[in-house]
């Protein structure tokens, strides 16, 4: 988390406080600070925002609320910063904020919250998971994102498992699969972080079932209970995928949209080798 020094704070409270005999007093507040973006974390939100135009703005003051600003619900303060970016902790995983941010110049004036309905909703994470090949190891080759417990492929908790294969012309086949037709997973591409992907599509998913494991790049899973969760594959093997994940406890969250009953019902979803 940035906070501001103490000089900087000092400054600022010295010149607020103080009254210039020979110029009038600066009374004029900066504008609002502009395009204030969150990042989802666990426990966390991730605030940035462009800097102000104004040459004497000095720092930033976060403010947080449990609804949107105009709803009732009174904003306050949680930190300063001198940058543009700020971390909030110790949210509770599941629960919605919302987020607004004030600039204050050199004389203390401080400018109205920015008006971007910015709102965050914490989500519990892991990295370097590890779960087995199916073919070879059943009892450890399923995961399930609610509880964060390595499961066999075949268990009815298990959202997402691994399969590892050589066909007869010698191609690799390194999957992800999800094990029925209430699930769904999709490829969201290559990407430096798990935090590249913010939130969940609402279409795209893959028609069958699976993905091909890349290292490097990111998933989106779609539960049966309505959850959206995501991984990072860090790397594949004969034995084992490892990987970093996300799982948001908070129902529908974030497009809020309801999981569509399919006349599948929970039925498995039968075993599909890509093609390469």
């Amino acid at each position: 988390m940035m906070r501001p020094t103490l000089a900087l704070l000092a400054a600022v409270l010295l010149v607020a406080g103080c009254r210039d005999t020979t110029s009038p007093r600066d009374t004029n507040p900066p504008s609002a600070p502009r395009g204030v973006t969150t990042v989802t974390g666990d426990g966390v939100a991730y605030l940035h925002w462009l800097a102000n135009p104004e040459g004497d703005v000095v720092a930033y003051r976060v403010y947080d609320s449990a609804c949107l600003d105009g709803d009732g619900c009174p904003y306050y303060p949680v930190g300063m910063t001198e940058g543009t970016s700020f971390t909030v902790s110790g949210l509770t995983n599941g629960v919605t904020r919302y987020f607004a941010v004030a600039a204050v110049d050199r004389a203390g004036n401080e400018s109205r919250l920015s008006k971007d309905e910015v709102f965050d909703t914490p989500r519990p994470e892991g990295f370097g998971r590890a779960i087995s090949n199916y073919l070879t190891t059943p009892a450890s080759s399923g995961y399930d994102f609610s509880s964060g417990v390595v499961r066999a492929w075949d268990d009815a908790a298990t959202d997402i498992f691994y399969g590892h294969s050589v066909d007869g012309s010698g191609v690799v086949h390194a999957q992800i699969f999800v094990p029925d037709f209430q699930t769904d997973i999709q490829d969201a591409g290559y990407a430096t972080s798990l935090d590249a992907v913010d939130y969940a599509p609402t279409t795209g998913w893959s028609p069958s079932g699976t993905v091909e494991a890349i290292p490097g790049h990111c998933y989106v899973v779609w539960t049966r209970d309505n959850h959206y969760a995501k991984l990072r594959v860090i790397s594949t093997g004969s034995g084992q995928v490892v990987f970093d994940w996300a799982y948001q406890v908070d129902t529908g969250n974030r497009e809020l949209q309801a999981k569509p009953v399919r006349p599948e019902g929970q039925t498995r979803r039968s075993i599909v080798w890509l093609p390469v």
